[in-house]
């Protein structure tokens, strides 16, 4: 049964139940549905492309405009309202849609787009008369559902493209892995453009019957308000946002007493972090892992298995491949690496990818001659199975010879109090190669004093790993997500 006619039959059977609470109104199943039957209605009669865009802040308006697309046959695509003018003109241009499901307020983000596809404005539509009951096209398991962009940390952004059976195959693996029922329910804060937001936060939930409230931006004292309010059992968040409840006086832990599941995704969470929320709320923070290529999630560190930095075990179905990291031309599987041993991380499931849209040749080189992807992420698995992540490949430094990884020094870095956060870049050095530089955002009423940082890290790391230089900086940049965007730093000396 396909994601689209097993979430519809599940709201369904109960359809007075308030399903989804917004910052805007609470929706029953039966309204969702007949809000979808409505959306379907106006993209009949304005598209007949395959492709779907949808612009909408985080609501109960996202998963009814996707049902909407699914019913008709189409195939969505989420636009990330935060990229770049150009960035998005791509998007719209490489998806090759003609029409965005969005609302009044978004349009702002599309003014910027001078070739932009016409508008279905939710907020004019009638909800009221009623809509046509026409009987769902049915999607096969391998037809496109999505196609998601990447928010590109390396250059223009990708269309990922998803099938029914990738989403429907992972939300059953968190499922399962999870032991979610109906009982249970989820704070919602990641915008449902980003691969955790859609699948986690909306597909999920809804598919089986766990109650979802959505904040359409993150907001730090909303968030403590919101859990106070209605006790979610499932907080999902990125690590920045974790950091950003830290700075709340005010916050203690009854405001996450309800929890039973907190965990973080996106990028590795600093140790720091972690540290601070189990001293002063008692919460252990469980990181999972997965890219937009798996559909979202990968692994899971569940509460009952938590393993300090580690990602947790691959969720059912999925089949891990830690590969040498000299051997990346793709020409034939290479041979897994023992436990302990870092290497690139290779994955293979239901849940991953059919391609990039419109890149043959980039589909072909994200994955080996077995079809394993290749995540571009270096770890190594323990011999239990546990995954840690340790670098990007595409990040890593040579430093006289050794690998090293910028969250190697940026963990120690984390460390200090006087530092908020850092990042790490290799710059090109006549006798050693690459050498590490840093560079510090500093915390609140703290000051600079690049000696001091330079000590602590001879303190907590060999010579070697020693950053040569640290700067610092107003602001690292970062994604729409949050994640440092290590490739916008440059060398302060180019003519070293």
């Amino acid at each position: 049964m396909s994601i689209l006619y097993n979430t519809l039959s599940r709201l369904l059977l109960h359809p007075t139940r308030i399903v989804v609470i917004d910052e805007h109104r609470s929706w029953k199943a039966a309204e969702l549905v007949l809000g979808s039957f409505h959306i379907a209605d106006a993209v009949a009669r304005q598209s007949d492309r395959s492709n779907l865009g949808i612009m909408l802040p985080t609501s109960g308006l996202f998963p009814m405009a996707a049902y909407a697309g699914w019913m008709l046959g189409r195939t969505i695509v989420p636009l990330n309202y935060l990229l770049k003018p150009e960035d998005l003109q791509h998007v719209c241009e490489d998806s090759e849609i003609d029409t965005i499901i969005t609302v009044s307020p978004m349009l702002d983000f599309l003014k910027s787009v001078p070739r932009g596809p016409r508008y279905i404005r939710l907020d004019t539509l009638n909800f009221k008369r009623p809509p046509t009951l026409r009987w769902p096209v049915w999607n096969a398991p391998e037809d496109l559902a999505v196609i998601l962009y990447t928010s590109g940390t390396s250059g223009r952004p990708k269309g990922v493209m998803l099938t029914h059976r990738n989403i429907e195959s992972n939300i059953e693996q968190c499922r399962e892995w999870a032991g979610f029922d109906p009982s249970d329910s989820m704070l919602g804060v990641l915008p449902q453009f980003h691969v955790f937001g859609m699948t986690v936060l909306t597909f999920l939930p809804l598919a089986y019957g766990l109650r979802v409230h959505y904040l359409a931006r993150f907001q730090p004292r909303k968030i403590l308000r919101w859990m106070a309010r209605f006790r979610p059992t499932v907080f999902i968040a990125i690590p920045s946002m974790y950091n950003a409840l830290l700075n709340i006086k005010s916050a203690n832990p009854d405001d996450f007493k309800s929890l039973k599941y907190v965990v973080s995704g996106g990028e590795p969470l600093p140790e720091e972090t972690a540290n601070q929320y189990r001293k002063r709320f008692n919460v252990i923070i469980n990181e999972g892992y997965g890219l937009t290529e798996t559909s979202a999630v990968s692994h899971w560190c569940r509460p009952s298995d938590h393993r300090p930095k580690s990602v947790g075990r691959a969720l059912p179905g999925i089949d891990v491949r830690i590969a040498p990291l000299d051997d990346n031309d793709g020409a034939q599987t290479p041979p897994a690496l023992p436990p302990c041993c870092d290497g690139e991380i290779g994955l293979a499931g239901p849940n991953i990818m059919r391609g990039y849209y419109n890149l043959p040749d980039e589909t072909k080189r994200a994955f080996d001659k077995d079809r394993y992807f290749r995540t571009g992420d270096i770890g190594h698995l323990d011999d239990d199975g546990f995954l840690y992540i340790t670098g990007r490949l595409k990040e890593m430094m040579i430093i006289g010879g050794e690998n090293v990884f910028p969250r190697d020094i940026e963990e120690v870095l984390n460390r200090h109090p006087s530092v908020h956060d850092s990042a790490v870049i290799g710059v090109r050095d006549p006798s050693r190669g690459e050498i590490p530089i840093a560079f510090v955002e500093i915390a609140e009423g703290a000051e600079f004093n690049e000696a001091e940082f330079r000590t602590h890290c001879r303190n907590g790391l060999p010579q070697y790993k020693v950053p040569r230089e640290i700067h610092a900086v107003g602001e690292l940049p970062r994604n729409p997500t949050g994640k440092i965007l290590r490739r916008m730093l440059t060398d302060p000396n180019p003519d070293r």
